[in-house]
């Protein structure tokens, strides 16, 4: 039986690829810049701070990295706060493993203030025994140093932990920590559904679903 479910944030736990889609394009509009095509992709997995220095290198930003985080964070707060909406299913989900006696965690490469955010807002604080930001951890993913740290976290062997993911590299960095993944939709990275499901061991759309396919007692 799983003994832990680990979440990443954006476009699995909350639907909010959106929001950054429209940070990018304010933010670099500001410097006269349109988002290039391949913006998403390329920043992958990346952390917080990763994701600061490479449009700081990228796009020649003259502000500090750490500048560019805080500005990222504050235009970014009122729509976590207002404008983002847990995925189907996460609070049920949570709710069964909870009576289930499994751990919770969160793997995110967002950053330490709008998590917190979230799982205030959702009131979402009782169920989370570790949460984790790739700021915190040595390498982003797909390295899995974040997700073998919140295991760590959590007291629970790797092979023992579900871990719930929208993007290839996050589930690649599940994978390279011996967990499994079950892959989520989301519609800002529908353009990779065949990768997603070549490497996950399981796909949803609901996470209610997973509840009545028994996938948390699946080995």
């Amino acid at each position: 039986m799983t003994e832990a479910v680990i979440f990443d944030l954006d476009g699995s736990m909350v639907d909010s690829m959106w929001v950054w889609k429209a940070v990018d394009v304010e933010y670099l509009g500001r410097f006269g810049i349109t988002p290039p095509d391949n913006l998403q992709s390329s920043i992958g997995g990346m952390s917080f701070s990763e994701t600061a220095f490479y449009f700081k290198e990228r796009f020649q930003i003259p502000d500090s990295v750490d500048v560019i985080k805080e500005e990222w964070n504050r235009m970014a707060w009122d729509k976590y706060t207002h404008e983002v909406p847990l995925k189907d299913g996460v609070l049920e989900l949570l709710q069964y493993c909870e009576a289930h006696g499994i751990k919770a965690g969160i793997a995110t490469s967002n950053s330490r203030e709008l998590v917190e955010n979230v799982i205030k807002v959702h009131h979402l604080e009782k169920y989370f025994g570790s949460v984790l930001t790739g700021c915190e951890v040595a390498r982003g993913k797909p390295a899995p140093d974040i997700y073998l740290e919140v295991a760590k976290r959590l007291a629970v062997a790797p092979h023992k932990c579900l871990v719930f993911e929208d993007i290839t590299d996050g589930i690649r960095a599940g994978k390279a920590a011996g967990m499994r993944v079950c892959a989520v939709y989301d519609k800002y990275s529908a353009y990779q559904d065949t990768q997603k499901r070549a490497l996950a061991d399981y796909y949803t759309y609901n996470f209610k679903e997973l509840i009545e396919h028994g996938i948390l007692t699946d080995f």
